[in-house]
């Protein structure tokens, strides 16, 4: 790897301090150096402003002059009525190179950002960065498919069960699976359950570690009927393209919900939490519409597989080739 290639994805790290409170605007980083080393970092600040550029480049003042800055996505070239556009903050700050991890497919900017940093005679370069792709993966899947990324979760039992016959699901995993579920929680722009678990759990669906409060999703419910006070409905998976503001939506619950998602091939990645323990009961999923076998090969991808206490998680991308 590169030195630019990991400055980038560094700055990629950094730009998660952002996700969810930037929304509407994207999560972005961006990192100063100058002589090897960090001289002010920025991320885009709950509501969307300021960016991430505006942030660094005002922590380093005069420092900026001769240095590099690295951003994650192409600074936008068009004025939001609150400052200049950071295109144009950029070409004034004396840097004297930016290197961009990905390109920003807003119409407003695609490709003019690059372009006017340019012809302000700053060196400017689009590398392109799979760890920037990945932190901007909910705005890059607005952006181009006009929908939020939907992450499915799911915690099992090793018979593939969420639930005994009576209903009964808690806890199906421990102490360790549950917080890790709290924080990609607190990743989310929204989460989502099924009708069936609102009436049955009434779930709080928000984020309960030290510090995080805050960044609670919100309450989503796929139903056909009135959602009560505090959530809203969805009334079908189809329907996510009219979320505003959402870029990453958190499916959580239950077997319905789940199924319907798989069904209309809108789930880009799955968390199987998986508990050591056999309960024969209610299934995960249902009938999602698979006609053959073979139709199963080659949809999901491991990407990652870690232990958490005595459970195990496993995430899934689905592969590029799958209509998920």
């Amino acid at each position: 790897m590169t030195d630019d290639a990991r400055w980038l994805a560094a700055t990629a790290a950094l730009a998660a301090r952002a996700r969810p409170l930037s929304r509407p605007n994207p999560a972005v980083g961006a990192i100063l150096v100058k002589e090897g080393r960090v001289i002010a970092r920025g991320w885009t600040q709950p509501g969307g402003r300021p960016h991430a550029e505006a942030v660094a480049l005002e922590a380093a003042g005069d420092a900026a002059h001769g240095a590099t800055l690295y951003v994650t996505l192409e600074p936008c070239a068009h004025r939001s009525g609150r400052g200049p556009a950071c295109a144009d903050l950029v070409g004034a700050s004396g840097v004297a190179r930016v290197v961009i991890g990905c390109m920003d497919p807003d119409p407003r900017t695609a490709g003019a950002g690059l372009a006017r940093i340019r012809d302000a005679g700053i060196a400017a370069e689009h590398l392109p960065s799979p760890a920037c792709e990945a932190s901007l993966s909910g705005y890059l899947m607005v952006r181009r498919h006009a929908h939020p990324e939907v992450t499915l979760k799911l915690a099992l039992s090793l018979d593939g069960c969420i639930a005994l016959t009576n209903g009964e699901s808690q806890w199906i995993t421990g102490p360790e699976a549950r917080a890790h579920t709290h924080a990609m929680r607190a990743k989310a722009d929204a989460i989502l359950v099924g009708g069936g678990t609102l009436r049955a759990d009434n779930p709080r669906l928000d984020v309960r570690l030290p510090g995080l409060a805050e960044r609670s999703p919100q309450r989503w419910v796929l139903t056909h009927g009135k959602a009560p006070e505090g959530w809203s409905a969805l009334p079908s998976p189809d329907a996510i393209t009219g979320m505003d503001g959402v870029q990453y939506l958190f499916v959580e619950g239950g077997a319905q919900a789940a199924t319907a998602f798989l069904a209309a091939g809108l789930v880009d990645r799955l968390l199987i939490y998986r508990a050591p323990i056999l309960v024969g009961g209610r299934p995960a999923l249902g009938d999602f519409g698979l006609a053959a076998l073979a139709g199963a090969h080659g949809k999901w991808r491991m990407s990652e597989r870690r232990q958490l206490g005595s459970d195990t998680l496993e995430v899934y991308e689905a592969s590029p080739c799958s209509p998920e």
